[in-house]
């Protein structure tokens, strides 16, 4: 309660300052205009006009940010027609380009009275200094160094006024955020600088020439393409990064779809992608909504208890809210404080509502159309996202079901069967142990080896339940522990080589993988008289290589094909099953008396795969 009672005070602060330097320009355009004279020479005065509002309405991108390049058409604007009538179109002109933008209305009456003030307070501090502003000498020194002091005072004014309103406002104002506006403003009155110092240079040494209409024109129109182009370039360049961020979100998303931590994948992208101050991302689970990412600007520990997700039901459209005083939301309380603008994107696949992303911003009326269709595109990619994970959950349940009813028939028909026999001749051998005792004892130990049987099927069936060893450690470190268990109880020299940056593979993979790896182990003792082995895993860009190599003896593919139809649990028709649920290919390269290579290629589509086989061959 404390911090938004702080957060309000300085809100508060930060509104006053801006309609006191708001008040302050009214004042100083009103006095301009009583001031200001019937300007002459009016096509000049509307090719000030053009220039001044391209140059406002499209900044210039410098250093990951934007400067205006509007400061040498003031300055020129000012020598041509004085300081009431600049700060009048100057002032005009930027409200304009607010208006046009849709800004809110504390922006649209400060913005342009920041800027008046900046090159009022510029003019009048470089007087008092100077004494005069322009020599009526030829081109010197004090000229230059006019020009230079005003450019200076201009640029500094006006960015301590917006320092100022950063700092005093809820929102933190970071180092970097102060950094990267410096750097572009200072670039922005580098360009002023030279810019107005070469006019300055060509008006003396063309004194007496008529300057006219076309003489400006000719002389700014470099500045104004310029800006023209950098803007582009930099609209442009958003565009590009804003399609490499989608682009990275739906291939982590893909990738990381078999596993729990999916959502983790739009994190470092999703600020990219919409330029977000703050994110949530629900997903309604057995009629429940539930938050399953968060990043940013959010109310911690408010998001589960808040009963304000109700109304996501029903929602079919993107939902934009620009204005928080006016217009709250869907989920005030789930976004902090700092947060004005926001917009609700739902999930929806098939008519069915399966979640709700919700993305922040801390200015006012700051999403455009634009920005609202980026974030419906990725909610689109969610949704196919969020219906697969349901589908995988669902089929974990169904295979769970399956397992457990399998391992009921099993313990009924098998177990069950054997001890329901086993206490039946017991009990017989009870009823014969005093007027046949050798019947009796031969039932006993009937019983005892059924009994035994028993124990070692319950016992395999306990096994069987626990988690596989790749689902426990891990293939690389499964892999390792059982080279290091077959060196000890063989003496045989194995390496054991990775290349390539480990990913993501499911747990169906990682176990057939374990399995052929040890399947072909068991061949080389038992058959290849080999002293050594080489094992090496390459992750590579499109598969995944398991590659087994030994130095033995050899032998006869179609002799061991022949022979493996005889034993259909292990071998060779083994591995190649095993292989073929992955889609993965396997193939086998044996002379006698050259070794043996055994080659398991996982594709890439088998990365992800095999997790509804995975559940359906896990009794298997």
């Amino acid at each position: 309660m404390g911090t938004d009672l702080q957060l309000q005070k300085k809100e508060t602060y930060a509104n006053l300052f801006v309609s006191f330097i708001s008040i302050l320009g009214v004042v100083a355009i009103g006095f301009s205009v009583y001031m200001a004279d019937l300007p002459g020479n009016l096509m000049v005065l509307l090719l000030f006009v053009l220039f001044l509002f391209l140059t406002e309405f499209f900044p210039m991108a410098v250093w990951k940010g934007h400067s205006s390049l509007s400061f040498p058409l003031i300055f020129t604007f000012f020598l041509v027609y004085g300081l009431p009538t600049v700060v009048i179109t100057y002032a005009l002109i930027v409200m304009t380009v607010n208006f046009v933008q849709k800004r809110p209305l504390r922006i649209l009456f400060f913005n342009p009275s920041q800027l008046v003030l900046s090159f009022i307070g510029a003019i009048y501090i470089s007087r008092f200094i100077h004494g005069t502003f322009i020599s009526d000498e030829p081109f010197i020194p004090f000229a230059l160094l006019s020009m230079v002091m005003i450019t200076v005072l201009y640029f500094v004014i006006n960015n301590i006024l917006v320092d100022l309103v950063l700092l005093i406002r809820p929102q933190v104002y970071p180092l970097r955020l102060w950094m990267k506006k410096f750097k572009s403003e200072s670039v922005s009155a580098i360009i002023s600088i030279s810019y107005i110092g070469v006019m300055l240079y060509l008006g003396n040494q063309n004194r007496g020439s008529v300057v006219d209409v076309y003489s400006y024109f000719f002389f700014f129109s470099p500045l104004i393409g310029l800006a023209l182009l950098s803007s582009f370039i930099a609209r442009i360049q958003s565009e590009r990064n804003r399609l490499n961020a989608l682009f990275n979100i739906s291939t982590e998303l893909n990738r990381l779809l078999p596993s729990k931590e999916w959502v983790e994948s739009i994190r470092t992208s999703l600020n990219e992608f919409v330029e977000a101050d703050a994110s949530i991302l629900w997903v309604k689970e057995d009629g429940e909504w539930k938050v399953r990412f968060q990043h940013g600007q959010v109310a911690k520990g408010k998001i589960d208890c808040t009963e304000e997700v109700r109304h996501f039901d029903g929602v079919k459209e993107p939902m934009v809210f620009q204005n928080r005083k006016k217009d709250p939301g869907l989920t005030p309380v789930c976004f902090d404080h700092a947060i004005k603008a926001m917009v609700y994107a739902p999930i929806v696949l098939d008519g069915n509502l399966l979640g709700m992303l919700a993305v922040g911003r801390t200015r006012n009326n700051s999403f455009r159309k634009e920005d609202v269709q980026s974030i419906a595109t990725l909610a689109n990619q969610l949704a196919v996202v969020i219906k697969t994970r349901m589908l995988i959950m669902e089929q974990e349940k169904r295979t769970v079901l399956e397992e457990r009813n399998r391992i009921a028939r099993e313990i009924h028909d098998g177990v069950a069967q054997s001890l329901a026999g086993a206490v039946m001749k017991l009990e017989t051998a009870d009823r014969k142990f005093l007027q046949k005792p050798p019947e009796s004892h031969h039932l006993v130990k009937d019983s005892l080896t059924k009994l035994r049987h028993s124990l070692k099927e319950i016992r395999q069936s306990i096994y069987a339940l626990r988690p596989y060893e790749t689902e426990r450690v891990g293939l690389t470190q499964a892999v390792l522990k059982r080279i290091d268990v077959i060196k000890q109880e063989t003496g045989l020299d194995i390496t054991y080589e990775e290349r390539g940056n480990p990913i993501y593979l499911s747990p169906m993979v990682e176990k057939i993988m374990f399995d052929i790896f040890q399947e072909s182990l068991q061949n080389i003792i038992k058959h290849a008289e080999a002293t050594k082995v080489n094992v090496l895993l390459s992750y590579q860009k499109e598969h995944v290589l398991l590659k087994v190599t030994d130095n033995g003896v050899g032998f006869s593919l179609l002799d061991a094909m022949v022979k493996a139809k005889n034993d259909p649990h292990f071998g060779i028709l083994s591995m190649n099953q095993q292989a073929d649920k992955i889609e993965a290919v396997l193939q086998i390269d044996s002379k006698e008396g050259k070794g043996t290579e055994i080659n398991l290629t996982i594709p890439k589509l088998g990365f992800e795969g095999g997790m509804e086989d995975d559940q359906r061959h896990a009794s298997g």
